[in-house]
């Protein structure tokens, strides 16, 4: 059992690639912002019964996951400077420091774009490293949002969140213009080599491309759809 507020992180995050799909490598995801305190509870039943790696929600719902995971290898992940980034670092930090209290294990950040297309590599490194310093000891994911930069960009990104700290990268927050990319999860897995995680996140909705995205190198999804996923696997 795990009181509130406790983070249950364990000595292995995920970080390296894997071999097959699994519940376990799945973040089962519920972030619209119409999500009800009903679909939150029916989020965590679900992860509770396929032991999926966390269920991955907005702050607001953190300290009610917690409660209800409490007892099972459920983690709790949330997501700060959510969708776009843009929130000032110490802002950031806050948000962070505040949902651990809460109970969240893992962090799910979106990087500065605006600053990381103007070149302003420090204020990156330094917006990553606050965030980590402010979660420890839960891990963080650096969302980098792909869609809107070019390779280069992912890769100088990538190399940052390695440098800042950061246990993941992550692909997308699911809000952008497109999600997850095959290649784009191969680049990151190639640029970070086994030191940190990749996750692939946004439009994942298909077995199919589930068991691609893990071939290309990523550790963990995150999905909506992580039922129909594991169903179809199943099935195929």
């Amino acid at each position: 059992m795990v009181s509130h507020g406790a983070c249950r992180v364990g000595a292995d995050p995920g970080i390296a690639p894997v071999k097959e799909l699994a519940a376990r490598y799945i973040d089962h995801t519920l972030l619209k912002p119409e999500g009800t305190r009903q679909q939150i509870e029916k989020l965590c039943k679900e992860a509770a019964e396929f032991e999926f790696a966390s269920v991955c929600v907005n702050p607001t719902w953190v300290s009610y996951c917690s409660h209800l995971l409490r007892g099972t290898k459920v983690l709790v992940c949330t997501v700060v400077g959510f969708p776009l980034g843009a929130n000032t670092t110490e802002v950031k930090a806050y948000e962070t420091k505040q949902c651990v209290e809460q109970g969240a294990c893992e962090i799910d950040m979106v990087i500065n774009i605006g600053r990381l297309k103007s070149g302003e590599y420090d204020f990156i490194a330094h917006d990553i490293h606050a965030v980590v310093e402010a979660a420890h000891p839960a891990h963080v994911k650096v969302i980098l949002e792909n869609c809107y930069l070019t390779d280069e960009e992912k890769i100088k990104a990538s190399l940052l969140s390695r440098e800042a700290g950061a246990h993941f990268v992550k692909t997308s927050t699911g809000f952008g213009p497109s999600g997850a990319k095959i290649e784009d999860v191969a680049l990151m897995r190639r640029v970070v080599g086994e030191q940190l995680g990749v996750k692939a996140a946004g439009g994942i909705r298909e077995y199919d491309i589930a068991s691609k995205m893990i071939a290309a190198g990523a550790s963990r999804l995150g999905a909506s759809a992580s039922i129909a996923i594991l169903e179809h696997r199943k099935a195929a």
